[in-house]
């Protein structure tokens, strides 16, 4: 099949192309690359909580580091200071009690070291307070050191500055204390950054994670969406539902998918409109000679060129029934094309539905005699607002499907029931019944059933997908129905008689059961 292209079409398709072409430009090129974006959008807040998390345990760690170097430091300074002081002041006595000049090199040697050491903590030290203390030892320690410096060649005076080496001894001992209150400190703000960072780490969680969660939700509906509105099209296609314009939101390439989905759909929809014209034009051609031979083989069967023979007279007969078939079977495609192109338009006025059935029992009479059918009806006297051609058409097309797949002699049971603003009329016949895998696909067009009927002529698949287009038209519907159960009420004025008929159904288990339901008053009418 060529495809050919107008100017129009062309010009269609280059506006579409740049329309696409303008929305492309604000989307992701692809899907790949909308996951990435959205998997490093959802990671992103979870490695900063993570990185924050991991520099407060850093600070924290090092600042532990940090005080138990502190603590250590200061234990070990305290103790050195403590023991140079009390080597001073034993070189000190030694001197004063043996007269020995020399032994007070030991002094000068532990000063020394007492400065060293009281230097290294200065250093050390990052608090005010020790500093302080520190400063206050130096200068006590000098102002001996000094003294002892001017005194050391007079033994009285160096008596006298044995006594200032107590002071000292004090204040070290409240530098050691002191420093180990500055270390609690320490550690109870060190408690505290835990508890903090711990705090905050908890609060990230709380806030990060949902938020993680509501940004993997809305990525993945910006994945899902393209993917279901990709498949909705699909299915409407499938369907037949080609009037719905694909548009497909998302990734490029996606969207780039949705506009060749939508250019399948003109595609279709031009072929299904050539599909229509070819059924609506075979439809007329074939109708106008069938009208003559319908025409000539009732000539024949009533005698007007001559009186026939007992077989010629079966011969006409069946051309005559074949005849009717076959223009019934034109009539369906014509209703089906009407339907495609939305032309079958509903022309409403009251309609007493007995007389509707009993109008299609008499054009199906030569049918049901020939295969000597028995018809069981209950329908009570009714008016509804209806099409009175349309809802002909779904009776017959139900009627004679019944009758076609009935066996020789069989049995078909019609009723109708009342219920609040609507009637039920029920058609159930004694044939084969549908077979389970044709039930979902009964009122599919030009389906045919895995069971054929025994009649010469085949059917085209039409009768009951028009009849229940034309039902829902009316705001009703056409139902395959299981047989009703016994304990079943009627709300009809008539309960007792449709009970009845209810119960004489029961006796049939094999034949198909269908439902017409309508509305009494025209559900337009009120709105």
């Amino acid at each position: 099949m060529g495809v050919f292209i107008t100017a129009d079409n062309a010009g269609t398709e280059s506006g579409l192309a740049a329309t696409a072409l303008a929305r492309f430009r604000h989307n992701p090129k692809s899907v790949l690359k909308l996951i990435l974006l959205g998997f490093t959008l959802v990671g992103l807040p979870l490695i900063v909580a993570l990185i924050n998390s991991a520099i407060s345990i850093d600070r924290l760690a090092g600042q532990s580091r940090k005080a138990v170097y502190q603590a250590v430091q200061i234990t070990l300074a305290s103790h050195t200071l403590t023991n140079e002081i009390n080597l001073m002041e034993r070189s000190v006595r030694q001197t004063l009690i043996l007269g020995d000049e020399s032994l007070l090199e030991g002094y000068f040697q532990a000063h020394t070291k007492f400065g060293k050491t009281t230097t290294n903590l200065f250093q050390l030290s990052s608090r005010t307070e020790q500093k302080q203390m520190l400063a206050q030892l130096q200068s006590l320690e000098n102002a001996i050191f000094q003294q002892i410096s001017a005194a050391r060649q007079l033994p009285d005076e160096l008596r006298e500055l044995v006594q200032s080496f107590t002071p000292l001894l004090e204040s070290t001992r409240h530098f050691s204390t002191a420093g180990y209150a500055l270390i609690e400190l320490e550690v109870e703000e060190m408690q505290n950054m835990a508890e903090h960072a711990h705090t905050v780490m908890v609060w990230e969680l709380f806030a990060l994670i949902p938020f993680a969660i509501l940004l993997a939700a809305g990525f993945s509906v910006l994945i899902t969406r393209p993917i279901r509105q990709i498949d909705e099209a699909i299915r409407n296609m499938g369907q037949g539902e080609l009037s719905k314009i694909v548009r497909v939101d998302g990734p490029q390439d996606l969207m780039f998918l949705g506009e060749r989905l939508d250019w399948m759909r003109r595609r279709l929809l031009k072929l299904e409109e050539q599909k229509t014209r070819f059924f609506q034009h075979v439809s007329h051609e074939l109708k106008t000679p069938l009208t003559s031979m319908r025409e000539g083989a009732d000539l024949l069967a009533e005698g007007v060129v001559g009186e026939l023979t007992v077989q010629q007279q079966q011969i006409a007969n069946i051309l005559h029934n074949n005849s009717i078939q076959l223009q019934k079977r034109i009539e369906d495609l014509l209703n089906y094309s009407a339907l495609q192109t939305e032309k079958s338009a509903l022309i409403k006025h009251p309609a007493n539905l007995a007389g509707i059935l009993s109008i299609v029992l008499q054009d199906q009479n030569l049918a049901i005699m020939n295969k000597k059918l028995k018809i069981d009806l209950a329908c009570t006297e009714l008016m509804i607002d209806c099409d009175e051609q349309k809802i002909r058409i779904i009776i017959d097309n139900l009627l004679s499907n019944a009758v076609k797949f009935s066996p020789l002699g069989g049995r078909i049971k019609i009723w109708t029931n009342k219920i609040n603003d609507s009637v039920q009329l029920d058609i159930i016949d004694s044939g084969p019944g549908i077979d389970a895998i044709d039930q979902e696909r009964v009122f599919e067009p030009f389906y045919q059933g895995q069971r054929m009927s025994e009649g010469h002529v085949k059917g085209t698949g039409l009768g009951l997908s028009i009849a229940r287009e034309y039902a829902l038209a009316h705001g009703g519907n056409i139902e395959l129905k299981k047989n009703p159960p016994v304990e079943q009420q009627s709300e009809s004025e008539s309960t007792s008689a449709h009970d009845h008929n209810i119960n004489q159904v029961q006796q049939i288990k094999t034949g198909a059961y269908f439902r017409l339901t309508l509305p009494i008053h025209d559900p337009e009418s009120y709105s």
